[in-house]
């Protein structure tokens, strides 16, 4: 059984065009995100699933600098890129996280994976985000590729395209659904980016606990986050991009 890490990006974000390639500490976000991905346990690969679009190319440069496989599909079709990436690369079990969430953390990761994997007869798709429980930038989901096939089949709605899983998770007469929780409702907390004020939050993470611990946890995110307690209110104003069916 394979367990493969997809990850979708591209640079024509509409709030914030180029934020996985926005640098700090001198380094590209998607490239601390990857860093992150590769100390995953349970996974045994990692996929960009990126576009066709020549404003790609950044993207593809930067996986093959870092030796990380890429899939180039349809920008507007990411339910296509995801099949696409996990058929090329034989995925029996595809992981999905989006490449706006540079602090994931791989324990978390792990988690979600191993709680699939120890429930497989029982389960088609494991996530810790639902219902939220975890911060915003630690979602993951987890899925078997034939449920991942059969929405590419029988998907129509344009969401449902762009969002890859609701097919699935909407569907919960047909899917078998199961979710992650965290030990507190830690829901409040906002680390993807989406916009500038996003990506600002980001940066002081990162330039507060990476020089020092180049491995932290969610937990150390929590942890700098009471000690400095203001810098939530950066991006607390922002409102996340909601499904529309």
């Amino acid at each position: 059984m394979k367990t493969v890490i997809i990850v979708q990006a591209r640079m024509t974000s509409t709030r914030l065009p180029g934020k996985v390639l926005e640098k700090v500490l001198g380094k590209p976000l998607l490239e601390y995100q990857i860093e992150r991905l590769k100390r995953v346990k349970l996974a045994d690969e990692i996929v960009i699933a990126t576009t066709t679009n020549s404003t790609d190319l950044p993207i593809i440069e930067l996986c093959d600098r870092l030796s990380v496989p890429y899939f180039r599909g349809l920008e507007d079709d990411v339910l296509a890129r995801y099949h696409g990436a996990a058929k090329e690369h034989d995925a029996n079990v595809v992981v999905r996280v989006t490449s706006d969430c540079p602090l994931i953390d791989p324990q978390v990761i792990d988690k979600v994976i191993q709680s699939y994997i120890e429930h497989k007869y029982e389960y088609d798709y494991v996530s810790n985000c639902l219902e939220k429980s975890y911060p915003r930038g630690m979602d993951t989901e987890v899925f078997s590729f034939i449920a991942l096939h059969q929405a590419f089949v029988e998907a129509t709605a344009q969401p449902d395209r762009e969002h890859v899983t609701p097919f699935i998770y909407m569907h919960p007469e047909r899917y078998r659904l199961a979710q992650i929780f965290y030990s507190e409702n830690q829901s409040l907390h906002r680390w993807t980016v989406d916009t500038a004020d996003d990506f600002e939050l980001i940066k002081r993470i990162i330039e507060a606990l990476y020089p020092q611990t180049p491995k932290f946890t969610l937990e150390d995110c929590l942890d700098l986050l009471k000690q400095y307690p203001d810098w939530s209110l950066i991006n607390a104003h922002v409102e996340q991009k909601k499904y529309a069916a």
